[in-house]
């Protein structure tokens, strides 16, 4: 019998730069696209101790971003889908994340047992926006979310929950992105969907 033991000493460490699509493995899965990850994840504004709830996680590509920040930010990366959160295991070893713990689940229910959260990123619902948030909000009060919706369904949905309460403050940004595809001896522009990007916090108390 025999072992092996590999070392690298001069490993490669992502630091702050922007992923591109193609570097993930995708699948179908639907991924938050490059340059709509970018500005969420500046919305979100990580600090080197943050711990990230990514609900709808998709692909991955959030979360790892998201880990890539700091070594010390702590990603609960959340997915109800299996066959998506297969391929967020295989993007979090291809880019040997490991402050990353995948949750195979729906949100809220999918959160309880886990360390509060500083920042909430929400890609996908599944219908249940208000309450998560309200969930989110119940572990830590001061947590920051970050919403992605291209659909006016989702969007009527945060709308409602700003009109019930007095206490959040918002911003919201509509993103629209085109980007060229050679046609020929051409290049066009080609639309992706318009992406919705809802930041939310609690206000403080003497905010109100």
């Amino acid at each position: 019998t025999s072992s092996l033991v590999i070392e690298n000493d001069n490993p490669v460490k992502y630091v702050g730069r922007a992923l591109k699509d193609e570097e993930f493995i995708r699948s179908n899965v639907p991924m938050t696209k490059e340059e709509v990850r970018t500005v969420s994840l500046s919305k979100l504004g990580l600090k080197s101790d943050s711990v990230l709830y990514d609900i709808g996680a998709g692909t991955g590509s959030v979360s790892i971003a998201a880990a890539l920040q700091s070594p010390d930010i702590r990603v609960y990366a959340i997915e109800r889908n299996s066959a998506a959160a297969e391929l967020i295991e295989e993007n979090k070893r291809k880019f040997a994340a490991d402050n990353i713990e995948i949750i195979r689940g729906s949100a809220p229910e999918a959160m309880k047992g886990i360390e509060a959260p500083s920042h909430i990123f929400i890609g996908g619902s599944g219908g249940n926006m208000e309450d998560i948030i309200n969930a989110a909000w119940a572990l830590e009060p001061r947590a920051k979310i970050v919403i992605n919706t291209v659909s006016l369904e989702s969007l009527a949905q945060v709308t409602g929950i700003l009109n019930k309460r007095e206490d959040i403050s918002s911003d919201v940004t509509l993103m629209c992105v085109s980007k060229s595809r050679a046609i020929g001896k051409y290049n066009l522009m080609t639309a992706q969907n318009p992406v919705y990007i809802i930041s939310l916090e609690r206000k403080e108390k003497d905010d109100e």
